[in-house]
């Protein structure tokens, strides 16, 4: 058996389209916000509250670790998520499998909100925390390549890197939104560092941490309404007339384009690493106590620090974008993911708790600059990934592959990133995370080098086997 490429060219996706471009726009950015929103407000809680509230214990490190895996559970359902949602992508169309992902997301989060602790309920607590966190990821499995097709199988050719960033501006958009809530609340509520070394009787965390979950249902709603007013795309409505798509996408994907999904893979995992150490694991080094290797810094303070630093990733993603377009997404890739490689590097220079101080004696300043270069890095990288792993695959099994590469990369980048992380620091000091981003930088520049450049691929190609 070989494969064969076929192609039909019937215009641009644009051209044919009745759907407005804002509203395309909308669909896809409304959903990632909501979806990293949902994320976020878990990675935050999961660093500052779960540990107090859902796992005992007088080691702070050890209840850091134990929130940090069940963090880690969501991606491991990822990639089951986006063979389910991906099977359905594929068979059905995006829109329909786009609003069970968003419905997904949304429960499990509302869920979390109402959840009873430890102290209420013992060992079914952190249990089911684990559970709902695993729904949570079967959600975004599912999710970041739908909303990724509707953008690029909307798109103009010669802009999909800029078409498709939209949906990549909702984890920032996310971040800021998940951080800002729990800033505002730590903020009216008086709670700040120390408040998570008082015991579990503060009013944050008996009631105000589970505000931003249960508030979520308000954004669910909102992305219900703007998916449910969409059209199917273009390219999978050629694909159905054509009866191209196939039954087993699933099957199909792994007989006809395995090796995209292993550069897929690959490519992102430098990414991945970057984003999850920017977010989770350097809030937790940052208002971590020193005597345990952190800097001690007020909880209220780095949250402030990181949201001015992640408005630096927002503006760097259409960057991405038109860097991709213009002068491709192959060689884009290869020289961010190198000054990934050296800013890895830097950690131990600029960082280290010798050199940042701890505590009141922090240099703030040198803080926001190491979270300015890595929020800046992960817009860069982050921005053209939604064309890049698209464009690998074809239509009839676009959804299903490019989700499987994205959220199996989660797995190896981000669900032990954190965990790993921790132990790192914990033993051999913050260099030691660095070094484990530069090596996850190797990787992506080997997988980079081996992969074609996708810049001008046709959108509408079927990919089949073939008799000999």
């Amino acid at each position: 058996m070989s494969s064969t490429v076929s192609t039909v060219d019937p215009g641009s996706p644009a051209e044919q389209s009745r759907v407005p471009r804002s509203r395309v726009i909308l669909a896809s950015l409304a959903g990632t916000t909501i979806e990293f929103y949902d994320f976020y407000v878990y990675a935050t809680a999961a660093v500052a509250v779960f540990p107090a509230l859902f796992f005992t214990g007088e080691n702070d490190t050890a209840k850091l670790l134990a929130s940090m895996a069940t963090f880690a559970a969501a991606f491991f359902g990822r990639p089951i998520g986006s063979v389910i949602f991906g099977h359905y992508g594929d068979r059905i169309g995006r829109k329909a499998t786009l609003i069970g992902a968003l419905l997904t997301m949304g429960i499990a989060t509302f869920l979390i909100g109402l959840l009873p602790t430890f102290y209420q309920i013992g060992i079914w607590a952190p249990l089911i925390l684990t559970i709902l966190r695993f729904c949570q990821g079967l959600g975004l499995g599912g999710e970041w390549s739908g909303a990724s097709l509707l953008a690029t199988e909307y798109a103009e050719e010669g802009k999909r890197a800029r078409a498709a960033m939209w949906p990549q501006l909702g984890a920032p958009f996310g971040f800021i939104l998940a951080n800002g809530f729990f800033l505002l609340l730590t903020v009216v509520m008086q709670f700040g560092t120390a408040g998570l070394h008082l015991g579990t009787g503060h009013p944050f965390l008996v009631w105000g941490w589970r505000i931003p979950f249960l508030a979520s249902v308000v954004m669910v709603l909102l992305g219900l309404w703007v998916r449910i007013k969409l059209e199917e795309t273009p390219v999978f409505q050629r694909a159905e007339q054509q009866g191209e798509k196939v039954k087993a996408p699933v099957a199909e994907v792994f007989k006809t384009s395995w090796v995209q999904i292993i550069q897929g893979t690959f490519i992102m995992l430098a990414t991945y690493v970057l984003f999850y150490l920017m977010t989770a694991w350097v809030l937790s080094y940052g208002i971590g106590k020193p005597e345990t290797g952190g800097l001690g810094i007020e909880y209220r303070t780095f949250l402030i620090l990181q949201l001015l630093a992640v408005l630096l990733f927002a503006a760097m993603v259409p960057v991405s974008g038109w860097l991709a377009d213009r002068y491709g997404r192959r060689s884009s890739q290869l020289v961010i993911t190198s000054l990934i490689l050296l800013f890895g590097l830097s950690f131990a220079l600029i960082m280290n708790p010798d050199l940042v101080g701890t505590g009141a004696d922090a240099s703030l300043l040198r803080v926001l600059v190491f979270l300015t270069v890595g929020m800046t890095l992960m817009g860069l990288t982050f921005g053209s990934m939604s064309a890049i792993l698209p464009e690998l695959f074809p239509t009839n099994v676009r959804y299903t592959g490019s989700g499987i590469a994205y959220n199996v990369a989660s797995i190896l980048g981000a669900a032990i990133t954190p965990y790993i992380a921790v132990l790192l620091n914990a033993r051999f000091g913050v260099g030691a995370v660095g070094l484990y981003l530069s090596f996850a930088a190797v990787i992506t520049l080997i997988a980079l080098w081996f992969s074609p450049e996708t810049r001008h691929v046709n959108m509408y190609t079927v990919r089949t086997k073939a008799a000999k």
